[in-house]
């Protein structure tokens, strides 16, 4: 017998504000380190920059309209700091406050919870020309400062309330999701710097979040990490891929420290973050309170001999199968492969549900937390026909069988609070603009040709109402 979704049980989607709202450098918004990222890629690769996106910021009413639609009791989204302060410093962008305000109080008018973020991505550029952004510790301070103002702006307002988005990426990606100068870029330690600080922002952001009474948790990024063979060494690297890509961030957030092995790995190769000796004592105070999971593929570990050369994550540019441009590799502790035994995306990404129900039993039995899926979905290059329809099975079928695997879980006793699918429209790829798409409202616009960004009612959306509207027990 499947397993019933509770009545209270939390559907809808999500988004990001830099890659949805458009207005990036008006209505008194400042330039982000996002803004300036997409703007170099789109003319180095012809991508659309972040300055229209799907123009959200002027379509909110009508986006939240379709959301109301689709049926709707939930809508992750990020709130851009560059939007609130401009200059990262202490001087309120009031129109831009005013658009949250309008945002979120048309999503309560429709009865859908909303779900803000408090960064994705989006520090302020200011700050990066003032100390180098999140490669310096000050960043923690005014990182704090918004996100106590934001919290309090909203308190009234917002239950749930999530960190900081996917810091494993940002160290696996971290000149794609952080603006690194390219002197900086041969320095790996960096990286894990960059994640330290951002362990003691989100700290910060938990003791803020739990004083006005709210509920926290951390969006992470998360693939479980098989390995390649039954051979011992291939199963002793996908333990030690498990202890450094997934629970070296897990365990600050619920444990209130580093993993030791991840962690010694990462002295022995100079790697390591430098930490004051409180650090860990913010960390072990301000525990999260349920885990986000932005969930799309697993991943394979191989053993890896100690003389190989460090390589870190490559991606898919092109969307065509194969063009991977490479795997990372921890010389003596693991080196990542592809799946033999998965079908992938255009993009190389394994496709695998089943993994999603390994996430859920293996975090659930480890950390004994509630869960959200705040991202999960499939990235296609989706085709607008001749009638103004957009047939993606594809995607139907991808979100079916992830949100069977949660059904499954969830009836051998995991807690998961809401499914919130990425992404509820589509928006802007920072890795591929808008050739990739994951919407279930098509926005019709090309990375040459933003257009009207019409928005228009993808097969999934219909089928998504139909899934909402029995509470998931319909996934036919």
């Amino acid at each position: 017998m499947k397993q019933r979704f509770p009545e209270n049980f939390l559907w809808g989607a999500s988004t990001s504000a830099y890659q949805v709202e458009g207005a990036a450098i008006t209505h008194g918004k400042g330039l982000s380190q996002q803004d300036f990222i997409n703007n170099n890629r789109s003319e180095k690769f012809g991508f659309a920059d972040t300055s229209i996106a799907s123009d959200h910021y002027h379509h909110f009413k009508e986006d939240i309209r379709l959301f109301k639609e689709m049926g709707f009791t939930s809508y992750r989204f990020s709130i851009a700091w560059s939007r609130i302060f401009p200059k990262g410093d202490h001087q309120v962008n009031e129109e831009g406050l005013q658009f949250y305000r309008d945002s979120i109080a048309e999503l309560k008018a429709n009865d859908i919870e909303p779900i803000p973020t408090l960064y994705h991505y989006d520090l302020p550029w200011p700050l990066v020309e003032k100390y180098e952004g999140w490669l310096s510790r000050e960043v923690v301070e005014d990182f704090g400062y918004f996100a106590k103002f934001v919290v309090n702006e909203f308190k009234n307002d917002v239950k749930y309330w999530i960190t900081i988005n996917e810091q494993s990426i940002i160290v696996q990606y971290w000149t794609q999701k952080c603006y690194v100068p390219e002197k900086y870029q041969n320095q790996n330690q960096l990286r894990y710097q960059i994640n330290h600080h951002m362990n003691l922002a989100q700290a910060l952001a938990v003791k803020y979040i739990h004083e006005v009474g709210g509920l926290a948790g951390p969006a992470l990024g998360y693939a479980p990490v098989y390995a390649r063979t039954c051979k011992p060494e291939d199963q002793l690297a996908a333990l030690n891929a498990n202890d450094l890509r997934n629970f070296y961030y897990l365990d600050v957030y619920f444990k209130g420290y580093y993993t030791d092995a991840a962690f010694n790995y990462l002295k022995q190769h100079q790697l390591a973050p430098e930490i004051f000796d409180d650090d860990e004592t913010l960390f072990s105070q301000n525990i999260s309170d349920f885990l986000a999971v932005n969930y799309y593929d697993s991943q394979c570990a191989h053993a890896c001999p100690e003389g190989a050369d460090h390589a870190w994550s490559g991606y898919n540019l092109t969307g065509k199968k194969g063009d991977m441009s490479g795997f990372e590799t921890h010389p003596g502790f693991y080196q990542m492969c592809p799946n033999p035994e998965l079908r992938t995306t255009d993009w190389d990404w394994a496709i695998d549900p089943i993994g999603l129900e390994i996430v859920y039993r293996d975090l659930y039995t480890r950390y004994r937390i509630p869960f959200m899926i705040t991202e999960n979905g499939l990235g296609a290059r989706d085709e607008l026909t001749s009638d103004g329809k957009v047939h993606d099975d594809y995607r139907i079928a991808y979100l079916r069988e992830h949100i069977a695997a949660t059904q499954r879980a969830m009836g051998l006793g995991v807690q998961v609070l809401g499914y919130m699918p990425w992404s509820a429209l589509d928006l802007l790829s920072t890795s591929n603009g808008y050739n990739k798409r994951y919407g279930l409202i098509y926005v019709d616009r090309t990375d040459d040709d933003p257009k009207t960004c019409q928005r228009i009612k993808k097969d999934s959306f219909n089928w998504y109402k139909k899934v909402i509207a029995s509470n998931g027990t319909d996934l036919s």
